[in-house]
């Protein structure tokens, strides 16, 4: 049996990706009903928010998912205690390193996978004890590291001896089966899952993803050290006019705070952040969690 079906308990060797103000119960569940891991974005939020999250996720699937945890909340330990009580089977982690708190999820049996961008954090993450670690290339959308997914799978995956699932520039079958080719035994996916029926993102949101080409994202936060990729839109346009200027690293910093929440869930695609992927150019249509699986597994051999 695949690795990470078999780690992760799930048909398929898929992680729907974390993706503040997005990722909720509704996708979450949708997703591991159809087969793989969702996966419930605890981002900025603080712990009984995402505590009711988990347990309206409980009350739609009997599937194993999991919780995504951004290390640089302010919230980040509050959650870390809270997803052991709420005996959270998965935690996948970004924004930080988790080493002060493996030892009580390992003593409550989570199974923990960090996000990495480099070989050096990921040997890191397997000498602190993660089960296996996401190599996400910066192709993905919203928060990225430096190299394509092509060049940082294959050296993460010689560096360590833990599983590598790959992430980064996956839409499709012929993405899937060239993950696995660079010796990843799995995938996270989060653009394309931004346009399933259960998906609880504004609609404008959608289409601007649906309209998206192929050179239609573009990353801003460079200056400030949180790169991010996001659909072209006023609002990009103006952080980089502005990064080029040799703007205050403060003044950007103030623009991109609360700029995701913006189109996520008030629907101002113009001025708001449309963290997506480069694959947006080839996702054409909405779908459900269950249709996105099966076509990007169809014909994929994941033994």
């Amino acid at each position: 049996m695949n690795k990470i079906a078999n780690l992760l308990k799930v048909k398929y060797p898929i992680i729907q990706g974390g993706m503040a103000w997005i990722s909720d119960a509704s996708l979450a569940s949708a997703v591991s009903n159809a087969g793989g891991l969702g996966l419930i974005a605890a981002g900025g939020a603080p712990a009984d928010i995402v505590r009711d999250e988990i347990r309206k996720c409980r009350e739609m699937t009997d599937k194993p998912f999991g919780v995504n945890i951004m290390l640089m909340s302010p919230f980040a330990a509050d959650i870390a205690e809270m997803v052991v009580e709420e005996k959270v089977p998965v935690v996948v982690t970004g924004a930080g390193t988790p080493t002060k708190f493996m030892p009580m999820w390992k003593e409550a049996g989570i199974t923990v996978i960090p996000v990495i961008a480099a070989c050096a954090q990921a040997r890191k993450m397997e000498k602190c004890g993660a089960d296996a670690v996401v190599a996400e290339g910066c192709e993905a959308g919203g928060h990225i590291g430096e190299m394509t997914t092509m060049a940082l799978v294959p050296q993460v995956v010689d560096s360590v001896n833990i599983p590598v699932i790959a992430a980064g520039g996956i839409a499709d079958s012929r993405q899937v089966a060239a993950a696995f080719a660079l010796g990843a035994v799995g995938v996270q996916v989060g653009t394309r899952f931004l346009v399933a029926h259960e998906c609880t993102v504004h609609p404008d949101y959608k289409a601007a993803v649906i309209g998206a080409n192929d050179i239609g994202t573009q990353v801003t936060g460079r200056i400030v050290g949180h790169a991010a990729r996001g659909i072209k839109n006023s609002f990009t346009r103006s952080i980089i006019a502005l990064e080029k200027s040799g703007e205050d690293a403060d003044k950007l910093e103030e623009m991109l705070t609360g700029s995701l929440k913006k189109a996520a869930k008030d629907g101002d695609v113009k001025n708001g952040s449309i963290m997506a992927g480069q694959v947006s150019g080839m996702i054409v249509k909405e779908q459900s969690c269950q249709e996105i699986i099966e076509e990007m597994f169809a014909g994929v051999k994941i033994d």
